[in-house]
């Protein structure tokens, strides 16, 4: 779909039931529409060197894969794909009259007043809202699909992918910050390649999993029984992960709220649920995982502020980048300081 028909969707579009709000949520892979009682998420047709959703029946298939992945952590909220259709000149999702133009994953619209991330900016996400999150994702975590086959040394190369953002980030935020990501790659390489043996351990043990993939607190509903939604569907790589990477990112995005007590809380009943880390030297390889989190939020936010449409857009990536590398920055000190 193009960014008109999305609007033609929006302002006169048909959709499966009557609703009286259509508000449009965009990202850079996707428009995501929420209704009064279902929410409608629909493929941009991008590709990407991680991602390739150019043409309809890749946007079919991953629609498809969206909701088998997301199942395994959700109930009743990933619904059904509904085909997107335009019938004269007016766009519609469902029904059979017309041409098939997208597809679209309806899910049950959940009360966005508990998306974790707006209770911890409220100061409302509690004990019990951790303890019961840690529980789910260690459950999960011990009985997704154990990967064996699989290059976890390739974190260090993703890693340095945040060089090709170093120009940028110097001309908009000052050479600090280029000092900092030369930094932060030259440790990592060394640290990578120190820990080589533990890497090959862990995957030995069946500590990489399919998981999340994405499990951060924008992406987690506390209700009574947690739910972590939106996991990554388009790129298996990125998902099949350490379970240590997994937990460092949520306990990353705590840290960056400025909650290091639930972070700590998190991680320490996660372990108790499911004894993932139990030596110092997977303690350290947390942490690096933590700054491997805070890296990619960096180069993301980075990559939103060259394409911003706003010069308002453009300021708040540059400072949540600024943020993140900060904050890579002290997690690699920490693993300095150590040893």
């Amino acid at each position: 779909m193009t960014t008109k028909q999305i609007n033609d969707l929006l302002s006169g579009g048909e959709f499966p039931e009557e609703t009286s709000q259509r508000e449009l949520i965009e990202t850079h892979i996707s428009w995501v529409i929420l209704c009064d009682q279902f929410v409608y998420k629909i493929k941009k047709p991008v590709q990407y060197s991680f991602l390739d959703f150019s043409t309809l029946e890749r946007r079919n298939y991953y629609c498809h894969r969206e909701i088998e992945l997301n199942k395994r952590l959700t109930l009743n909220v990933y619904l059904e794909v509904l085909p997107v259709r335009k019938s004269q000149d007016k766009i519609i999702i469902g029904g059979k009259e017309g041409t098939i133009i997208d597809y679209a994953v309806k899910m049950n619209r959940l009360d966005t007043e508990k998306q974790m991330d707006k209770l911890l900016t409220q100061h409302l996400v509690t004990e019990s809202d951790i303890k019961k999150l840690a529980e789910k994702i260690a459950s999960f975590h011990k009985n997704t699909t154990i990967i064996y086959e699989k290059d976890l040394s390739d974190i260090g190369k993703k890693f340095n992918d945040l060089a090709a953002e170093k120009k940028f980030i110097t001309e908009q935020l000052g050479s600090t910050f280029g000092v900092i990501i030369a930094n932060a790659i030259k440790f990592s390489d060394k640290f990578m390649d120190k820990n080589k043996a533990l890497i090959a351990y862990r995957l030995r043990e069946g500590f990489c999993k399919d998981c999340h993939g994405d499990l951060h607190s924008r992406n987690i509903f506390l209700l009574p029984d947690p739910v972590p939604f939106d996991c990554i569907e388009f790129n298996d790589d990125f998902r099949q992960i350490d379970v240590l990477n997994e937990v460092a990112f949520l306990c990353m995005d705590l840290d960056a709220f400025g909650r290091k007590d639930l972070s700590d809380l998190f991680l320490e009943y996660y372990n108790d649920f499911f004894p993932a880390m139990k030596s110092e030297k997977e303690r350290d390889l947390f942490i690096y995982y933590k700054s491997y989190r805070a890296n990619i939020r960096a180069k993301v936010n980075s990559l939103q502020a060259k394409s911003a449409a706003t010069d308002e857009e453009r300021t708040k990536s540059l400072a949540a980048s600024e943020k993140y590398l900060y904050q890579m920055e002290s997690y690699l000190k920490e693993l300095r300081t150590d040893k």
